[in-house]
């Protein structure tokens, strides 16, 4: 393994894997490690390194002493509404805020040693492409579908509000500066619609309620096959108890649709007619950042790591 974060520039969709790249071996051990991605619009601190950055260097560490064929990946979160938000405060724009601060969490990560195999960031041409593919064949299986809700408008700032854009109380502890996703008093899972007395934290006024149409992961239609994947995945990858239980809270009070796209500038484009002004919500793509910074390393042998073969 190379020392700190590899510094090589990610692989564009297409490219065969690079010289050095690892990719999984017939007969080896093969482990793919990957650490919670950091979102970017802040610097790194000593609680992002001990909370999953140094756990997963110490266990790709000792798995590479233990002779497995292990490569580790993380990297920058960067799409969402609370980039967009950091550019506007200090007058850049979401990409300049991203090149900024991906820089910064290299060099901290650099400075501690940890030994990524490729440190990537979420705002690459493989991460669109991914993406949209996921999305396409969602889509294409019909485990989508679209739903036409109110959502709170800025009229000061000419746009639809996202999620992190709203504050106001939380209607069930009554918390005051509860935000637009969810309220950090009790935990509950918000809309911004429900808040009492939003308001928009770039102009401080009072937002109105307008309609606009979004996409939804139909996940009461996926609940079944979802519930048989995680019988068997939960044994199999060891589960803590506590995420089993989390876990099967969420099922037991019956899965919602999830709306996965948001009226932003700054993510990946909604590979729709009608839709391309849309782009996904970060909570649909960001996850596939680990697929993407994967790719990023080892090109189209993304896929050996991610869909091994029996």
């Amino acid at each position: 393994a190379g020392a700190g974060v590899a510094a090589s520039g990610p692989c564009q969709p297409g490219a065969p894997p690079p010289p050095g790249a690892r990719l999984p071996r017939r007969g080896a051990r093969n482990v793919l490690v990957t650490s919670a991605l950091p979102y970017v619009n802040n610097v790194p601190h000593l609680g992002n390194i001990i909370g999953c950055v140094l756990s997963a260097d110490v266990y790709a560490r000792y798995l590479r002493q233990r002779g497995a064929n292990v490569i580790y990946i993380c990297g920058t979160d960067e799409y969402g509404t609370a980039t967009e938000i950091k550019a506007m405060s200090e007058g850049l724009t979401p990409q300049q805020i991203c090149d900024k601060y991906h820089a910064i969490h290299a060099e901290v990560y650099r400075w501690f040693d940890v030994q990524f195999d490729h440190f990537g960031r979420t705002s690459t041409p493989y991460q669109k492409e991914i993406a949209q593919s996921i999305f396409t064949d969602c889509h294409q299986n019909g485990f989508l579908l679209a739903k036409t809700t109110q959502q709170l408008y800025s009229e000061a700032l000419g746009k639809f509000l996202a999620d992190r854009y709203v504050q106001g109380q939380c209607p069930l502890c009554g918390y005051d500066d509860a935000r637009g996703d969810q309220c950090d008093a009790c935990g509950k899972l918000l809309n911004p619609t429900e808040l009492v007395n939003p308001r928009c934290t770039a102009s401080g006024t009072t937002p109105v309620m307008r309609s606009t149409e979004h996409m939804y992961l139909d996940l009461p239609k996926l609940t079944d096959r979802l519930s048989a994947w995680i019988d068997k995945a939960s044994v199999e990858g060891f589960w803590t108890n506590n995420s089993i239980q989390v876990t099967q809270a969420w099922l037991k009070t019956g899965l919602q649709p999830r709306c996965i796209t948001r009226d932003l500038k700054w993510g990946v484009p909604v590979p729709l007619a009608g839709w391309e002004h849309k782009v996904f919500y970060v909570w649909f793509d960001a996850p596939i950042g680990y697929v993407s910074i994967t790719a990023g390393y080892a090109g189209e042998g993304w896929r050996d790591w991610w869909f091994p073969k029996a």
